[in-house]
């Protein structure tokens, strides 16, 4: 077993004693003097506060949920520390952080090309495209493209270490009232494709006014996503009325009507052949139907009650003051109009209530989705390309830095991602889940690392794993794939061209999964 000093592992018996040190010998005591440590003390106290705050949270308390992959702090924080002269052989300490850079500019290229030739495959389905649409595309060239886009989206949030939140889990999507007060309603069914991720589930602090202070107001602890994204898909109306005719046994002139009536209430503008995806920041875990474009604002019971009583009330109030009057309608009939008319306006202005609060509704969910949002469409496939390549470059450099001092086999891995895990958690105060195989897995790939039959692990010393990235650059343009044909025909049309071409041989009632 080892003794990890600054990430370099010595031999010692106690492996877990053997992760407690930074990586930089030199500033050891410094660094852990200045960053935040775990608390052993007050364990149960944290634990009713995670309880406490669950009460309007959506995920398990932070005690009892998996830890998170994401590694929150900067590549320039990392190598800063990583590359400190006392961490390193005199002289190589320069030579890695010039690979870092190497490696950044390297992945972030990788990246970068992997975008280019999706963006190809979600252009016919950009809702926000100014470009003229002169390719039709069948039927089934649109599913494989649809298809290819959405795999390649998975993997970009995976890679940037964010976390899945299943459709099919109702006790996730589905919360009784938000952290604005207001309660939603989302039909799930009307997705073709869903995907919900986050990333950072952490608490900020917010001001609420609540009975129990008399509606003063007072500092809540509020759960929320650090980033939240999503990519859907509307099934087209066809399909979407054969389900309703199916599931509520109904002819389909009222299916149609249905799907219309329900289609309706979404924004104006959004279509069943896009693709839409979004990126939201600081989005209150309580709030995720608010990211939904089918989200139908319902009203709370509070509210229900307050307009029953008040409605009640007023009508009951306006029907007893104008009975007399309405009984002399033969005889006075100027005094029964006017009665009449008074309760017809009470009615109204009961109805013009409860129509001005649904709209209140919807402003405070825009307002605050305003401010949530952070990326659309074609912006967020870039910027998740970027985080992939960040977090990718953040995980290998640490894995490097230990590789790199001494010879490991990869039996010692779960040794090397404890070490990790707690030069991170006493460096930086951060408890997370270091993923160790996927950074070995992606140096072992690019040749910085190679691995003997027996397990042997040997990586490339600073200058040569340099060196080694600036040969791999020089080959990207030879090595490029020959120019591929694209799906789609081109076609000479009218200004604007057309998102459809003409029928595919299989239509997407013979496709896997094509109304899922």
């Amino acid at each position: 077993m080892w003794r990890w000093s600054g990430l370099v592992p010595t031999r010692s018996v106690e492996v877990s004693e053997a992760m407690a040190s930074t990586l930089g010998h030199g500033d050891a005591k410094s660094a852990e003097a200045k960053s935040p440590r775990p608390q052993t003390e007050g364990v149960a106290a944290n634990a009713q506060l995670d309880d406490k705050i669950h009460a309007q949270d959506i995920l398990p308390p932070d005690h009892q949920r998996h830890r998170e992959t994401f590694l929150p702090v900067t590549r320039a924080a990392l190598v800063d520390r990583l590359t400190k002269p006392q961490a390193w052989n005199a002289g190589e300490a320069r030579q890695a952080a010039k690979f870092f850079q190497y490696l950044a500019y390297w992945r972030k290229q990788r990246y970068g090309a992997a975008n280019m030739a999706v963006e190809q495959d979600y252009e016919p389905f950009n809702p926000d495209t100014d470009l003229l649409q002169t390719r039709q595309f069948t039927d089934l060239e649109r599913y494989k493209m649809q298809k290819r886009l959405v795999a390649h989206m998975e993997h970009l949030l995976t890679q940037a270490n964010f976390v899945r939140v299943a459709p099919t889990d109702v006790e996730i999507i589905m919360t009784a009232e938000t952290h604005y007060g207001l309660d939603f309603h989302v039909d799930l069914d009307a997705f073709e494709e869903l995907l919900v991720f986050y990333r950072g589930a952490s608490t900020r602090k917010d001001q609420q006014r609540t009975l129990r202070r008399f509606y003063r107001k007072s500092e809540i602890k509020v759960p929320v996503y650090q980033r939240l994204f999503i990519l859907f898909k509307l099934k087209p109306d066809a399909v979407r009325i054969e389900e309703i005719m199916r599931q509520k046994k109904i002819g389909r002139k009222q299916a149609t009507k249905f799907v219309k009536k329900l289609r309706s209430r979404m924004p104006e503008g959004v279509r069943t052949d896009n693709i839409y995806m979004k990126m939201f920041r600081d989005m209150p875990r309580a709030d995720i139907e608010m990211i939904f474009p089918n989200t139908r604002v319902k009203f709370r019971l509070m509210d229900k009650l307050k307009l029953g009583v008040t409605g009640g009330a007023g009508v009951a109030g306006g029907v007893m003051g104008s009975a007399g009057k309405i009984a002399l309608i033969a005889s006075n009939p100027i005094p029964a109009a006017l009665a009449i008319m008074g309760l017809g306006g009470v009615a109204v202005r009961q109805v013009m209530g409860a129509f001005n609060q649904h709209q209140r509704y919807m402003v405070v969910m825009a307002q605050n989705l305003y401010f949530h949002a952070l990326a659309d469409n074609r912006g967020v496939l870039f910027l998740l390309g970027d985080n992939a390549a960040e977090e990718d470059v953040k995980e290998e450099i640490l894995l490097y830095s230990v590789l790199s001092k001494e010879k490991v086999n990869r039996a010692d891995l779960p040794d090397v991602d404890r070490a990790i895990e707690q030069y991170l958690r006493s460096t930086f105060g951060i408890d997370v889940d270091f993923d160790v195989e996927d950074a070995l897995d992606r140096l072992i790939a690019d040749g910085i690392v190679t691995m003997d039959p027996d397990g042997t692990l040997h990586a490339l010393p600073p200058a040569e794993a340099a060196e080694h990235i600036d040969t791999m650059w020089d080959l990207i343009l030879d090595n490029l794939p020959d120019v591929a044909t694209h799906e789609g025909t081109e076609f000479v049309g009218r200004a604007g061209g057309a998102r459809h071409g003409p029928p595919a041989d299989v239509g997407p009632a013979a496709m896997p999964d094509a109304a899922q």
